[in-house]
Parts: C-alpha cells; structure tokens; sequence
C-alpha cells in the first residue's frame, strides 16, 4: 500500500510532464424524468452458480442535465461512429443501438446506431447477450471493434449491438447506450470491459480513472471522467481512501450514516460507489428514517398537502354554513358520494380512530391507483378533514395549527403509497439538516442543497425530490453512492491499487 501510494504522489508530482497520459471526458446531464424507475441490472440477477451478485492527455468532458445524470462521448469503428453513453461504475458491459434493431423498437430508432458496413476494423462475434433491467430485458448480440474513447484508440473491444431495449426509459433517454466500468468479474458473457482493455493495452500512464460532477445544472460543463489519474483542479484537500471489499462492481465499507440523532448502517455496512445511479439508495427501513428527519414525504402526500392549502380555506368558511355531508361534494371533490357514501363513512371512522388505520384502508382501495390520488380515496380524505376541523374549531385551534393537524394526516394516509422518489416542500431546505456519511473513519457531510434535487419546470411550481431513495436487494443490506454523493466528492477509482478515494470537490 505504501508503495502504491508514493507512485501516487510522483505521478501528482509529474503531473504536467505526463499530461499526455491523461484522458479526459467530457460529461452531459441526463433528464430527471427516469431517476428511479428502472432496478439497476446487477441487483436483480443470481450469479451462474448461484450467489448473489450485485453489478450493477485529453480529457472527457461530462454532459450535466439537471444533476440527474451524466453522459460522455466515445467513438466505435472506422471511421468513428459518434455515440453518447453513461459511464457507468456499477456494470462491465459496452454497449449501443445496433442498426439492425427491431423497427419496432422506438428507442433504437430515436438514437444513434452501430452499423458494422460502416466500419473496416469490425470484426464479426455474434454471441448473444441478454442483460436484464427493471423495465424488462435489453438483448442483442456481441461484435467486436475499435472503440475512441478520450482521444486514444482502445482495439479489439468487445460490445454489443442492442437489438430490444425495454420500456419508456430508453426513449426518453438523452444518452445512446452505456458503457461499463465495473471488474470484468461481473461482466456479462465474459467481455472485457473498455478501462481493463486500456489497461492492459497500456493506453493510460495509471490504472486508474476518476470522476468529477459538476453540479451547477447552468454550467456549460457539466463534469469529467479522467482516464489514467486525476485532475488536481477538481480537488479540495486530500482524498481518503478504502480498500475494494469485492472485485465486480466498485464496493467498499461504509462505517455508517448519520442524520441528527439517528444513525443508519450502524456498525459498518457494504456500500457501492455507482455513477450510473442519480440518488443514494439504501434499505428501505432506514431511508424511511432518512427522510422522515429531513421532511420528505410521498409524492401523493405531498399532493394531499397542496390540496389541504387549497380547499382548507373553503372547508372552513362551509362549516359553519353547510351540512357536513355536502362539503366535499360541494368542492368537487366526491364526485360519486351517494355510490360509495356507505363505503367512505367506514373509511372516514377508520381514519378518524388512527392514522396507521387510515393508511391501511386507503391502500386497500388505492393499490391499483399507486402514483395518483384516487376520488374514492381523497373523498374520503376530504370528509375526515372536515369532521376534523369541526371539532378544531369548537375547540378554538387557529388555522394554522388545523392545517398543520391536517397535512400530519396527508404523511399518515397516503403513507408508502408509490415507490418514488419523496419529496419535500422547497421552501424548507434552508432549515433542513446536514446529513452525515462515515467512511474509512472521516465524516463526508452533505448539506440540503446538496441531497435535494431542484427540478424546476416552465409554467408549474419547482418541485424538490429527497436524494435518498429506499432499495432492498436480494444480497442486501447494501447502501448504493450514486451522483448525490460523487458530485459533492471528487472520486478516484483506482483500478491497479484496489480502492476508492473520496475528496471534497473544488
């Protein structure tokens, strides 16, 4: 480790002598509209043999869409054929729309393809692929060829033509394809990943390559990957390093997480440093914890909670002037009240002994409806509100203590109704607290503006999404790193040394 370390510092050192050995990539944001829909491929699959597995100098500069996600540049064959693909720490696979796609396959055909009469270094393999995804199963079959990847020719690359790439994800996507750099121990049908090929081919003067993000969605630069050592430039301070627990994707141990008095991952737990994932996920459990400190909720309580402020206003004025049963209707908000007025006042009973009951039995109604509010369920909803505020106001609460009382209810009813990301009102990040994450014995502190996502669209109100995400893995628990943290902290992965290094980005 000593020795690895002064070879290091020597090549810091020498820097500008060798600059020709770095290779830079230019990174590009990806749109947040697929944050978190899509498992990524390696926690979902069993190994061959029946373990768990979780896979997931010129420079490279990095695309930056809304701090979502980031896309580079490479080039395949002769002449090159320009493709923009997310470098991914957490797979071992290339690959790229192949023009042989299906003409059914819309996401082949809003995107750039490989296509081998093209190329005069192509060189025919035809092994099929198959990698699966949360949408479903993205397959193709594996050529070989010249990949251009910051400014250095990598030969004799193994990728994949994909042929079917499942779902709405890779429509939308602004990116081509992706392109793997995990251990070749997880790479599927047994291709060499592109950064082992130039390591071994002897492109870059280290075996190593790092990462920084940058954050500013304003910014002409959205990043960069550096090929073969870091750029001093990106870098505050010094990195802190910790070994590679397992060779496949890019896992370390993480000492845990801490946020006020609550601590997650106590006592240690694996975690995976994973570009391709835009937010840190971890076990459901504790993320739940995680947000309920920092105030985020579901996206359908955070629905609710704009309704309250809505109609509450109304609800009071018509209680003192109207039946009870008519309110809701009245505002529109129980379309069907005579069909399922026998149904809501049991509901209405439930919700009112218990927010716990009230959670359940708006599930049962609403389980087919996850993501949006259901009339059933909000008039329900709407009813509860009102008895409450009757007795609120008999018992003089002031308007803001009724509203308050009424949006804990919205967090208790609509409670883990859609697996989303939470989201918090965005007026409340300046109070929100920092978030502390352990590794290799030093405190890596994220602050609110780091951890929440901004995303703010033309002609309808910004909306502020929580950075953590909850995700249980069959091989769990396994806390997953991804942008909202490597883009607060530089990050080094080094290849030839077997460890990650985090320090704070400049």
């Amino acid at each position: 480790m000593k020795a690895a370390m002064a070879i290091f510092h020597l090549a810091a050192l020498f820097l500008s002598v060798h600059a020709h050995a770095l290779q830079r990539v230019q990174l590009h944001r990806k749109p947040v509209n697929a944050l978190a829909r899509g498992t990524r491929p390696y926690l979902s699959s069993p190994k061959s043999d029946g373990s768990s597995l979780l896979r997931q100098g010129d420079a490279v500069p990095l695309s930056n869409f809304l701090d979502a996600q980031y896309y580079g540049e490479i080039g395949l064959g002769t002449p090159e054929q320009r493709f923009s693909v997310i470098f991914d720490t957490g797979s071992s696979n290339l690959w790229v729309p192949s023009s042989s796609c299906s003409f059914f396959n819309l996401a082949c055909r809003l995107h750039r393809k490989y296509n081998p009469d093209l190329s005069s270094t192509y060189k025919a393999n035809g092994t099929k692929f198959e990698i699966q995804y949360g949408t479903g199963s993205l397959d193709g079959y594996i050529s070989n060829d010249v990949l251009t990847w910051g400014g250095v020719q990598v030969k004799n690359q193994d990728f994949t033509e994909a042929v079917n790439e499942p779902g709405l994800t890779f429509v939308a996507a602004r990116f081509d394809g992706i392109l793997g750099m995990g251990w070749p121990t997880i790479s599927v049908d047994g291709a060499v990943p592109p950064f082992t090929n130039m390591v071994d081919q002897k492109l870059v003067d280290q075996p190593m390559f790092s990462f920084w993000l940058n954050r500013n969605p304003d910014a002409p630069n959205g990043g960069e990957l550096v090929l073969g050592g870091i750029d001093p430039a990106h870098v505050r301070g010094e990195h802190t390093w910790v070994p590679v627990t397992r060779k496949g994707y890019w896992q370390f141990n993480m000492d845990g997480l801490e946020v006020g008095s609550s601590q997650m991952c106590a006592g240690g737990c694996p975690a995976i440093a994973d570009s391709g994932t835009s937010l840190i996920a971890g076990p459901t459990e504790e993320i739940a914890t995680v947000n309920k400190a920092i105030g985020a909720t579901s996206a359908i309580a955070m629905q609710c909670k704009g309704l309250v402020g809505q109609y509450l206003p109304a609800i009071i004025k018509a209680v003192q002037n109207m039946p009870l049963d008519l309110i809701c209707s009245s505002l529109g908000l129980c379309p069907n009240a005579a069909k399922v007025q026998q149904q809501q006042q049991q509901q209405h009973r439930k919700l009112m002994a218990a927010g716990h009951a009230a959670e359940k039995t708006i599930r049962a109604e609403g389980e087919h409806s996850r993501g949006q509010l259901q009339d059933g369920a909000l008039c329900g909803f709407c009813e509860t509100a009102v008895q409450y505020v009757k007795i609120a106001l008999h018992n003089n609460q002031t308007i803001a203590q009724i509203e308050h009382a009424v949006d804990q209810l919205c967090d208790s009813a609509f409670a883990g109704l859609d697996a989303g990301p939470a989201q918090v009102d965005c007026k409340d990040i300046p109070t929100m607290p920092t978030i502390l994450v352990n590794i290799a014995g030093r405190a890596f502190p994220l602050r609110p503006e780091q951890y929440i996502l901004r995303i703010d669209a033309e002609g309808s109100e910004p909306q502020c999404i929580s950075g953590f995400m909850g995700l249980d893995v069959p091989a769990g628990p396994i806390w997953i790193l991804g942008d909202i943290f490597l883009g607060a902290y530089h990050s080094v992965f080094d290849y030839g040394g077997a460890r990650v290094g985090f320090a704070e980005a400049a």
